[in-house]
């Protein structure tokens, strides 16, 4: 198309969806990040679902999604910052090892799947959009 410049769209732009919130009576913009199924934490380690989000993302929600077991857990960007097992390179790193019985090396912060339940996408979604 003449006169119209385009850049390639990155998969981390920052806004996948918005969501319109009655009890705020506003829009919520939404980052989404997906896995398809837990991995091997460091390739090799317990099983995991991990996130990496940027730390400037525009978003004012981010919601983290399993495909394999269909479960969405959703965080505000203070959260993120809050929760996150690491930052590093601009980016947070958040993960849920699957096993319950793991014992992770760090204990001063969540790391196993049921200590994020509160963050579950029906355990938040009054709480963030109303209605």
């Amino acid at each position: 198309m003449r006169g119209v410049e385009t850049a390639p769209l990155s998969t981390d732009a920052g806004v996948d969806l918005v969501a319109y919130a009655p009890k705020a009576k506003a829009a919520q913009t939404i980052q989404v990040k997906a896995n398809h199924k837990p991995k091997p934490g460091g390739g090799k380690g317990k099983e995991a679902l991990d996130w990496w989000i940027r730390d400037d993302n525009p978003a004012q929600l981010v919601a983290l999604v399993d495909l394999s077991s269909r479960r969405v857990w959703i965080f505000t960007q203070a959260e993120i910052a809050n929760f996150a097992q690491q930052h590093s390179g601009g980016r947070y790193h958040i993960y849920m090892y699957t096993d319950p019985t793991h014992k992770p090396k760090k204990t001063d912060s969540l790391a196993h799947l049921h200590e994020f339940e509160k963050f579950c996408l029906e355990n938040r979604a009054h709480e963030l959009f109303g209605g």
